[in-house]
């Protein structure tokens, strides 16, 4: 059986660069971009060169996310699943916002991730279903959809959202906006794809050891740490594998759902 090819936004450090490295272990096929590259993903570039593509590109561009998803499909020849994980976030609150700030987070966060799936939407949808098991009872001329086969093989898209858009945080009001927005982008998705056999839904990390978090106060990170069952701040790690289930065989009856990976924080 073919490996399957996996984009991922935002690729080159944090949780996008883990979940490359794991989907590499995976066998998959990936390509992924960022406005700016990484030294580790050039060295998993020379590693990988025939199953890594890497490019730079804004994910607040239209049209470089249309060449990039192209380009995808002209490498490995098709696309199986999508994660939508590039993300900006201005920090401030709304009063001290400049309108730059917001529309940076506007452009990227929720219109770059809906572009990006959408261009990946309309290669699944042109291209050959992957086999399947045929089912008990089907004659063997049927040709039934992806969506209708008990463990049949799907496509899939994920959203990366956030747990700020689920409990709020000061400071970040626009950016809980952008991830609110894709949770409700991904249920309606799930509902406009599933009998195409292609599956949506979204992850809401909470507060993970990112470059991002390492911007965080000492006094932040320990109220964050503190309300945390858990007793910890996430590592890329914890999120890397939902993703993988999502994409993966096992939630094969999954679609629409919100996965909250954040050590029972909001609780």
């Amino acid at each position: 059986m073919a490996a399957a090819t996996t984009i991922v936004s935002g690729g080159s450090r944090g949780l996008g660069l883990a979940l490359v490295e794991r989907l590499l272990a995976r066998g998959d096929n990936v390509a992924t971009f960022s406005r700016s590259g990484s030294t580790r993903l050039e060295q998993l570039q020379a590693v990988h060169p025939t199953r890594l593509y890497t490019e730079r590109a804004d994910a607040a561009d239209s049209t470089e996310l249309q060449r990039f998803v192209a380009a995808t499909v002209g490498r490995f020849g098709r696309i199986d699943h999508c994660v939508a994980n590039a993300a900006v976030a201005h920090d401030g609150v709304l009063a001290t916002l400049n309108d730059a700030a917001i529309d940076d987070m506007l452009a990227t966060n929720l219109r770059g991730s809906i572009v990006l799936v959408r261009e990946c939407v309309r290669q699944m949808l042109l291209q050959p279903t992957p086999s399947a098991p045929t089912a008990v009872g089907m004659a063997a001329t049927e040709e039934p959809t992806r969506g209708n086969m008990p463990g049949g093989t799907t496509s899939s898209i994920v959203v990366v959202s956030s747990v700020v858009a689920l409990r709020g945080s000061p400071g970040l009001a626009v950016y809980a906006a952008t991830k609110a927005g894709l949770e409700g982008f991904a249920r309606s998705l799930a509902r406009e794809l599933g009998s195409r056999g292609i599956r949506v839904n979204a992850i809401a990390p909470g507060f993970l050891e990112t470059d991002l978090s390492a911007t965080l106060s000492s006094t932040d990170r320990a109220r964050i740490v503190r309300r945390t069952p858990l007793g910890r701040l996430g590592a890329a790690a914890d999120v890397t594998g939902a993703i993988l289930f999502l994409t993966g065989p096992q939630a094969a009856f999954m679609t629409g759902q919100t996965l909250t990976i954040d050590g029972g924080g909001s609780n």
